[in-house]
């Protein structure tokens, strides 16, 4: 579980996904019903995904929905950041310097 967390802190949640698919595939199985649902949780929802596979094992219960939450609002703060980011970029480069 500490290398979850140390490469999560280093690498990104993609990674720790990775990492913890290859660690614990019964967690993974148990937790969705179809290699479907995380293949794309790690393309579109990381931060959800990696939620998910840690609370559902055992069922999603009251405060278990708190944790998917945040996951959620960090997953669209990552993709809002992003866009934030690019028309930043944009916007910055379409400037003349005359």
């Amino acid at each position: 579980m500490c290398c979850l967390f140390s490469s999560l802190f280093l690498f990104g949640p993609r990674f720790a996904i990775i990492i913890w698919w290859i660690a614990q595939p019964a967690r993974w199985d148990a937790a969705f019903s179809s290699w479907l649902w995380p293949v794309i949780g790690f393309l579109i929802a990381p931060w959800t995904t990696l939620m998910w596979a840690g609370v559902a094992v055992g069922g999603v219960h009251s405060l278990d929905w708190l944790w998917i939450g945040l996951a959620v609002a960090l997953d669209i703060a990552t993709w809002s950041g992003g866009a934030k980011s690019g028309v930043d970029r944009r916007s910055a480069s379409s400037v003349s310097t005359v």
